[in-house]
This record gives C-alpha cells, structure tokens and sequence, in this order.
C-alpha cells in the first residue's frame, strides 16, 4: 500500500509541475520531455536500432516449457548462456534505451507503424506452442534474428513458435489462413 501511496505522491507532483510550467506565459517551451526515454527488448537479435542505445544484450530465458503454472514472460537474461533454442543455439536479445519518445507499442498482425509513430524494428509474432502447458507472452521477433552458437544441449526452456492465422478467428483478407502474423515495434 505504500508504494502506491508513494507513486501518487509523485504523479500529482509532476502533474502539478506541468500545469505550473504550462501557465507561465513566458516560457514557451518545456524542458520536461528533454530527459524522457524508455526502454525496450529486441527479441532475436543483440544489437539495438539505430535510434536507440545499448543498455546490455544477453540470451533470452524464462520458465520450462512443459511446467503448468510456470511464468508467462520471457526475459532477456544477462550475459545468459545456458537456455538455448529448439536447435540446440541461444535466442540473443538485447534492451534498448529510446530517448524523447514516451511510449513503446508492439502491434500484431503489421509490418509498418500508424503515421506518426517511428518502427523500432519488426518481424513475426511469437509464443509458446498452443499445446505447451506453461503460459507465455506473445513478443515481436526480429525479422532477421540471429543465433548465438552455445552449448549441445537442449533444455527446453523458454520456446519461440510462430503464431499462425486462422481465418474464422481472424478476418481473412486482410489475414492470410496458415501464416505467421507479423508484428512492428513503435515508438511515439
């Protein structure tokens, strides 16, 4: 409870900085937004965009595959070399940082952002296999991922599969029935 108590504390303070700024008719422009940035994972590769910094690369990892009740999320685990892929090779990713943007957004089932946003990078979206009993997040993977050559054995961990359209459930046109939907990373 009181970390709540205390977040509010700091939204109603920047709030009341931005209603102080923006009533002081003498000064034109804001400084706020000069030291915003946000983060977000390149799922596939170890590099980040050209717009945006390095804050470390690694390899992905996350729960067991086949463990009902295990966790959803994938992570970008820090120079993490032991949870390889289904080929036997480490799924890289790295976190990037994006100044003077406030918003990241992966959007399914396009390639392309919304006018006025920037893409970030895009690819297919991704997930557990439907018939896997752990839950999983749906992530954007590169559409030219890479793979980092590691250990001979596989774990089964944390395991990428393409999500496939389905018409019916999707509306097809614009949807292909039986292909991986693609997805874009926007930022704004």
């Amino acid at each position: 409870m009181v970390k709540f108590l205390l977040v509010s504390v700091v939204v109603v303070s920047l709030i009341s900085l931005v209603v102080a700024s923006c009533s002081n008719n003498d000064q034109k422009t804001s400084t706020l937004d000069s030291g915003v940035a946000i983060t977000y994972t390149v799922w596939g590769r170890k590099e980040c965009p050209n717009n945006s910094s390095l804050v470390y690369s690694g390899s992905v990892g996350g729960s067991y595959y086949a463990h009902s009740g295990a966790a959803a999320d994938y992570l970008c685990e820090y120079d993490s070399y032991f949870i390889p892929n289904a080929d036997g090779h480490d799924v890289p990713c790295a976190v990037c940082r994006r100044k003077r943007v406030s918003t990241v957004l992966m959007i399914p089932g396009k390639d392309t952002c919304y006018q006025g946003w920037n893409i970030e990078y895009y690819g297919y979206l991704n997930a557990h296999d439907y018939r896997f009993s752990a839950a999983a997040s749906y992530v954007c993977m590169h559409v030219h991922p890479e793979f980092r050559r590691g250990g001979r054995h596989n774990y089964e961990g944390k395991l990428f599969h393409p999500v496939i359209g389905s018409c019916g459930s999707l509306p097809c046109p614009p949807y292909v029935n039986g292909y991986p939907l693609t997805c874009v990373v926007c930022s704004k």
